[in-house]
């Protein structure tokens, strides 16, 4: 797995399943693919997937397809359905697929403000957000209102049976940093919801400014809370992303800090972007300062969006990805914090990573042992 979301995937049938993700917040350019029975994002519009080894057949009268290295079947992998909330559009006339997506097999994801400060200046911007290529294609609207996220998670726990839901968002002019948006939303997705259901919630955003505002998004309805450092070293993240990097890391410590005192050990996590230019020992030693406080590092390989300043940045090698990732999943293992114990979110999920299954291997190891 770890090699196959470094090197991509070309499909002989790109129409196959749910629909791939191009431009927009976070990761993108993606595939939901399910091996062995692990749904899992692997990259299939960059560069290097156009290249990669990893070839996949059309998809047979079951669903299944082959996976091949070359010429040889390596396994039967599965792509999600077409997930049957998308073909609804909302009382004021939006699509549904405007207001959310199905991201892996059974998570519901959005970016509640598809506009950031950052990305308003090509001097701020981070080189490898592609936020607003979605909203300039029409696949998205800029505001999603509270109104509008309620009735399509109502729909798409219904419907599609989804189990935990992200919001992210484009940071906005203030200093909560989209904190406020983000509880206004969840506030009205909790109040909305069949009775009965439930419907974890992760928020993300940048820290803001006063910590306060961790006890509203949780009273508001969050579980779990994401603010994404994406790059550890000063020096990468000034240069990568100028406009982000004006909230230090110190700043990050801290706000992670007191929101573990709010939501708890290992529900409080970061996403860190390997290959941005952090070498193994900068990821592994700011993992292990997250970790002593109570955070989730999860650790992505860096995908290269097209129309971006980084489209031709190369991929890191899943050689060193996994030397980065499995003694990471010993790392979280040890201290308790494992993805399966995250009640929302991008760890839980886990499809843009590997690392679940480095934590997997982790526990085996101590059993045989």
């Amino acid at each position: 797995m770890t090699e196959l979301q470094s090197s991509g995937l070309r499909l002989l049938d790109p129409g196959a399943g749910a629909p791939s993700r191009r431009g927009g917040a976070g990761p993108s350019d993606h595939k939901a693919v399910t091996v062995d029975g692990h749904t899992i994002m692997v990259p299939v519009h960059t560069s290097s997937a156009w290249q990669s080894p990893f070839v996949a057949d059309a998809p047979d009268a079951g669903g299944a397809s082959l996976l091949k290295r070359g010429s040889i079947p390596i396994a039967r992998i599965e792509f999600p359905k077409v997930p049957r909330f998308y073909a609804l559009q909302t009382l004021d006339g939006v699509p549904y697929s405007h207001i959310a997506t199905l991201h892996g097999a059974d998570v519901l994801a959005t970016t509640v403000l598809q506009t950031c400060i950052r990305y308003e200046s090509r001097r701020k911007a981070c080189q490898f957000c592609a936020i607003g290529q979605s909203l300039a294609a029409g696949r998205t609207i800029a505001h999603k209102t509270p109104a509008q996220l309620a009735e399509v998670a109502r729909m798409a726990v219904l419907l599609d049976g989804v189990k935990h839901m992200v919001m992210t968002t484009g940071t906005p002019p203030g200093d909560d940093r989209g904190a406020k948006v983000l509880a206004e939303s969840a506030f009205a997705i909790q109040a909305g919801l069949p009775a009965g259901r439930e419907l974890p919630l992760q928020g993300q955003c940048e820290p803001p400014d006063d910590d306060r505002w961790f006890d509203r998004m949780k009273a508001a309805g969050i579980d779990t809370l994401g603010m994404h450092l994406e790059a550890v070293s000063p020096a990468v993240r000034e240069r990568i992303m100028p406009g982000k990097a004006t909230v230090p890391v110190s700043r990050y410590l801290s706000a992670f800090e007191a929101s573990v005192k709010v939501f708890g050990r290992g529900q409080v996590s970061t996403y860190i972007l390997a290959g941005l230019g952090d070498t193994r020992e900068e990821i592994l030693a700011m993992c292990e300062t997250l970790v002593g406080l109570g955070v989730y590092p999860f650790v992505v390989p860096f995908v290269p969006i097209g129309g971006t300043p980084l489209e031709d940045h190369p991929a890191p090698d899943a050689g060193w990805m996994k030397s980065i990732l499995e003694p990471l999943g010993a790392m979280v293992s040890r201290a308790g914090i494992r993805s399966a114990d995250i009640k929302a979110g991008c760890g839980k999920c886990g499809a843009c990573s590997s690392l679940s299954q480095y934590e997997t291997a982790d526990v085996q190891r101590e059993v045989v042992a």
